[in-house]
């Protein structure tokens, strides 16, 4: 029973035979017979190409295909030096390779642009970094950090490294800090300090004018910065 080749094989049959290669050599790469070789060629090239390409390799013998390669390198190396010399006598080598350099490192160029002619405003850039308590959902528990008077602990916000980049009048504001880890909470506090824990979150909503009155303006939550 004549093999069958998967639709690659077939593939690969028809570029090596176009590119040269003869029947008998397709049969033994894929170790399959010369009948099987020849009626997928006639198949998929057609009986006419497949007669050109036999007749192409016949005409081409050992002798004239050797030629054939040495009047194509010849002609190879002379168009190379060809280019070569028409290149060097119109300076073009040295052309190409400021051209490549151009590529990869522009020239320096400028561009001027007009003053605006309008009045900018410099008042104090809002600050746009807090969340307002509104938009938070709280988890159901935090933790806060008390003194030993279960006064809470209040801090500036320009002591948060993480907000320094905030403008001055708002690093001046008051904050109180809540953790949504125990383990983060105890590291954090103190000897004369300790930790408290939230059940109601709902709790920070409802005090938020009392924190207002006493100037705590925001909560420091993890990465959020909570405005009330």
């Amino acid at each position: 029973m004549a093999k069958r080749l998967s639709e690659k094989q077939k593939e690969y049959i028809i570029k090596g035979f176009t590119s040269g290669n003869n029947v008998e050599s397709l049969a033994i790469k894929f170790n399959c017979s010369k009948l099987t070789i020849i009626r997928n060629l006639k198949k998929i090239l057609g009986e006419l190409k497949y007669k050109e390409l036999v007749n192409r390799d016949k005409n081409l013998s050992p002798i004239n295909s050797r030629k054939n390669n040495d009047i194509k390198n010849t002609l190879k190396d002379d168009g190379i030096n060809k280019k070569t010399s028409i290149k060097e006598s119109a300076g073009l080598e040295n052309f190409n390779d400021n051209k490549s350099k151009t590529e990869f490192f522009p020239v320096e160029s400028f561009l001027e642009i007009a003053p605006l002619d309008y009045e900018i405003d410099n008042t104090t850039r809002k600050e746009l970094s807090s969340v307002p308590i509104k938009d938070i959902d709280f988890p159901k528990i935090v933790y806060m950090i008390v003194n030993k008077s279960i006064e809470l602990e209040i801090k500036l916000l320009k002591d948060y490294p993480i907000w320094e980049f905030l403008p001055s009048n708002d690093l001046k504001r008051k904050t109180i800090e809540i953790y949504h880890d125990l383990k983060i909470a105890k590291r954090i506090c103190g000897k004369e300090q300790k930790v408290i824990k939230v059940p109601n979150t709902d709790v920070f909503r409802i005090v938020s004018p009392i924190l207002i009155a006493r100037g705590i303006s925001r909560i420091v939550y993890s990465d959020k910065l909570i405005a009330l």
